[in-house]
């Protein structure tokens, strides 16, 4: 299954009820990812630009769409940024496909 790596942002709102109830996420991200069709591989507070780190699997990019659309609808985070990552194997497969391809492109400009 492709590897999805998401970063956002909390709302205010959000950080103030968690440092009044906090509580371990993992659980229920999991249980929400088994739902949609996916897999939690790991949740992780951040410091910098973003406040947090998940890296999932879904079955494809409709299905991890599906997600966070779902998440972001409740507007106690912003910011979504999802990258899509190949594990070893799968990037060495696309550079053999790319390297087969490489001479059926044609750069602009060389008419």
């Amino acid at each position: 299954m492709p590897i999805f790596i998401t970063q956002g942002k909390y709302s205010h709102e959000a950080v103030k009820k968690m440092c009044a109830n906090p509580e371990d996420r993992t659980a229920t991200l999991a249980d929400f990812m088994a739902k949609a069709g996916g897999k939690l591989v790991g949740w992780y507070l951040t410091f910098g630009e973003y406040d947090f780190m998940c890296i999932s699997e879904s079955k494809d990019a409709g299905d991890a769409a599906a997600a966070l659309l779902a998440i972001a609808g409740k507007s106690a985070i912003a910011d979504l940024k999802t990258t899509v990552a190949l594990t070893s194997g799968e990037a060495k497969k696309a550079f053999g496909r790319a390297g087969k391809l490489a001479s059926a492109y044609r750069p602009p400009g060389k008419g």
